[in-house]
């Protein structure tokens, strides 16, 4: 690859809008204290750097701007975490140092000309510029974008994304791309000692006391989960008495705050619960839902209180 290509004056410098997948804590680093470094970061490449918000345990990392102020941005991002594994060495008994990674996040429709035909594309990257280059075989969760995982010395890693940049400049996504939005870490409902709380920022904040008695009631069920079965919040349900069914009724103007988003919502409503939800068609001529809630009792009225929260 000629690097007129890429720079400036070979007329290929055009607006990109890179995305990386982050966990927090190189989110964090990227950072720095009281938003030092990525203010630097910004000022000194040009590029616009956009982090996701959220208590997510991955965020996302949107590096915009003319191609050569996105490279400028992936150097720097690229030697902080370079830096970051060197310091975190000093403290450790391993010699040899491990590569830096970076997570790009790129719209599966893409991928096929980044891998090439017969992966004859990703292994001329992988040659040419001495960093391993791997594009994940499934999409993330609820999206239609791939993450492509990038890991060598730092120049590599630049030089990698620089062909991959004229890749996806070349063969633009075909079709419309779901953006991945990672999830928020947990439910925001903990149990303990018998109480619930639900985390709002930092804090955990006693919940109402129908959820509490809930989960108390749930505990009571059995003592133990079977084995090779869990529940995430509530152990032992997946054991307790026989389900029974309950019926709702919604009006359908409320319906999408219930389904939520791709249906996170009564997702996790279902996954919080342990009970199974079935929300019927709209009716013609009808205003209302039905909504059919089918587990143990305290599964069910604990999927009729969530519902009703929201």
């Amino acid at each position: 690859m000629e690097p007129s290509k890429i720079q400036p004056e070979g007329g290929l410098n055009v607006t990109l809008t890179i995305r990386l997948l982050m966990h927090g804590k190189e989110v964090g680093s990227i950072i720095g204290k009281k938003g030092e470094t990525v203010k630097k970061m910004r000022e000194e490449s040009g590029a616009r750097i956009n982090i996701s918000e959220g208590n997510c345990p991955e965020r996302i990392v949107t590096i915009t701007g003319p191609t050569d102020t996105i490279f400028k941005a992936f150097a720097m991002i690229a030697y902080k975490f370079e830096e970051d594994i060197i310091n975190s060495m000093s403290n450790s008994p391993a010699t040899s140092k491990p590569p830096v990674t970076l997570r790009l996040v790129v719209p599966a429709s893409q991928c096929g000309s980044l891998i090439g035909k017969g992966g004859s594309k990703i292994k001329e990257m992988r040659e040419s510029t001495g960093a391993q280059v791997q594009v994940a075989g499934d999409m993330l969760p609820n999206s239609t974008e791939r993450a492509v995982t990038i890991s060598g010395t730092p120049e590599a890693i630049i030089q990698c994304v620089k062909q991959i940049c004229v890749v996806m400049l070349e063969s633009p996504p075909k079709g419309a791309t779901i953006p991945y939005r990672p999830k928020p870490a947990s439910t925001p409902v903990i149990f303990s000692g018998g109480q619930a709380y639900t985390i709002q920022g930092q804090y955990a904040i006693p919940h109402p006391d129908q959820l509490t008695k809930l989960h108390q009631l749930a505990m009571q069920q059995t003592p133990f989960t079977p084995l090779g079965q869990t529940t995430p919040a509530f152990p032992g349900l997946d054991a307790s008495p026989p389900a029974s069914t309950h019926e709702l009724t919604i009006p359908n103007d409320l319906i999408g705050c219930i389904i939520g988003r791709q249906g996170t919502k009564i997702n996790e409503i279902r996954q919080m619960s342990g009970a199974q939800i079935k929300i019927a068609n709209a009716m013609e001529g009808s205003s209302e839902r039905q909504i059919t809630i089918t587990g143990t009792p305290a599964n069910i009225s604990l999927a009729q209180y969530l519902i009703n929260a929201r």
